[in-house]
């Protein structure tokens, strides 16, 4: 009960008071009668003037001790229950829930709203946070919902279809969905303008499952051009579509869930936001020792590297690019430009003490899968490089939530096979005409990071 109700109801005479207070006026005047009648008509005057004061006292007396006997007893309702301990109220709702992301679409008309939530009340189900998503015709609500763990989604489901909603949709969530809109879209934002190669997944945070294709505005040998966007978006129930910050176009599909205006509005200003601020590339180098002492460097690689990376390509033997690129490589400045962009992956560079780059290392971004990817020149092959390399690729796919990651190479790669295994984590393999698919899931995958002596890597992979 709230503060207002408790008052109103302390507020409310009883019955019983009422009916005692009528019964003291009534007395008073009836007294009051017979005093004025013996007073005029009666030998005896004073003493009866004083039996009347004395009657008067003593109904006045039993009238101040009855309202206050009853005047802030509780309410016949109450039932004398106390509320739990603010220690013990957590602990107990936390039991035996889960936690549930849930969308409808109700009527936008008064109370439409409230029996839902009535209705969900009703379940034992409590609501966490509550977003309104307004449409031309009614209204998307998605709620954050704790519900009982003995509650099964299809009981949930048809609970809301009779309180009014339509095209519900359902799934698990976990503790991060519990911060508010404004906290995640500031974190969302924050991440995105540290880093280009963060807006993908700053997306897919957002959105939830969805499959994002960016097309570069340059085609690459065996892909077309991106299409022409409006400046504006467009968006198309499942689609969204924007101007790329790359020049490009950028499309994100949800099939199983339409996407809302509101949902437009704040993607639209994520990419205006990666647009304005160009390129950006964290500058952190990390030193790696080989066994026999050298020292090299890693860290990020951007465009800037592209001549760096051309110059390591006319190094490496023809076998070398075979085994990267899966046949001969006629323009690598072409791949580069593509692959060195951190707006469709992250790509990691070693240097040596010379300033030389001697290996590269992708990560990227193929709809809603991860490709990894490895190039190292030939005169520092097999001295652990490809494995520290994959390794670092895995924590930060692990990091950036991929479910699984996969490398194509061919079966004679004995190098690549290696370095994946040399991971310990579970893997799928698929071989077709020679090119071999090594499928791996990095969860908890940064604890590789110090793992032992890594696998001796190959010619090359990807």
């Amino acid at each position: 009960m709230t503060r207002s109700s408790s008052a109103a109801s302390a507020r409310r005479p009883h019955w019983r008071r009422d009916l005692v207070e009528l019964a003291a006026l009534f007395t008073a005047v009836a007294v009051a009668d017979a005093v004025a009648n013996t007073v005029a008509h009666g030998p005896s005057g004073p003493v009866t003037l004083c039996v009347a004061a004395t009657a008067l006292l003593a109904t006045a007396g039993f009238h101040v001790w009855w309202s206050r006997r009853h005047g802030h007893a509780p309410p016949a309702t109450d039932t004398g229950a106390t509320a739990p301990s603010p220690a013990v109220a957590p602990r107990a709702a936390a039991q035996g829930t889960a936690l549930w992301r849930m969308r409808t679409t109700v009527q936008d008309t008064p109370g439409s709203l409230a029996s839902l939530c009535t209705a969900l009340a009703g379940r034992g189900v409590d609501i966490l946070s509550l977003q309104t998503h307004p449409l031309s015709a009614g209204a998307v609500d998605e709620f954050l919902l704790r519900a009982p763990d003995t509650l099964e989604p299809a009981e949930l489901t048809r609970t809301v279809a009779g309180a009014g909603g339509t095209h519900t949709w359902l799934e698990r969530a976990d503790a991060h969905d519990l911060v508010d809109v404004p906290t995640r879209m500031l974190g969302l934002a924050t991440r995105t303008a540290l880093d280009s190669a963060e807006l993908p997944l700053a997306l897919r945070q957002l959105l939830g499952r969805c499959t994002i294709h960016s097309v570069p505005a340059r085609s690459l040998p065996g892909r077309p051009a991106a299409e022409q966007v409006p400046a504006e978006g467009v968006l198309e129930d499942h689609i969204m579509r924007f101007r790329a910050p790359s020049g490009g176009s950028l499309t994100v599909e949800r099939p199983q869930l339409p996407f809302t205006p509101t949902e437009f509005a704040r993607v639209r200003a994520l990419i205006e936001l990666d647009t304005r601020l160009g390129h950006r590339v964290p500058p952190r180098r990390d030193v790696l020792t080989l066994p026999e002492g050298n020292a090299l460097t890693i860290r990020r690689a951007d465009p800037a590297d592209r001549q760096a990376a051309v110059e390591m390509h006319d190094r490496c033997s023809a076998a070398t690019l075979g085994l990267r690129y899966h046949g001969p490589v006629r323009d690598a400045d072409s791949y580069l430009g593509h692959l060195l962009s951190p707006r469709f992956g992250r790509t990691l560079a070693v240097e040596s003490a010379s300033g030389r780059l001697v290996a590269l290392g992708h990560l990227l971004w193929d709809g809603d899968e991860t490709e990894v990817a490895l190039l190292v020149e030939d005169g520092w092959q097999r001295r652990g490089i490809g494995a520290e390399l994959l390794r670092r690729l895995m924590a930060m796919a692990s990091d950036a939530g991929c479910e699984s990651v996969y490398a194509i190479t061919q079966a004679s790669n004995t190098g690549m096979v290696a370095a994946m295994r040399g991971l310990g984590l579970p893997l799928d393999y698929q071989v077709e005409e020679g090119t071999l698919v090594i499928t791996a899931r990095p969860k908890g995958v940064p604890a590789l990071r110090d793992a032992a002596a890594p696998a001796q890597d190959g010619p090359a992979g990807r």
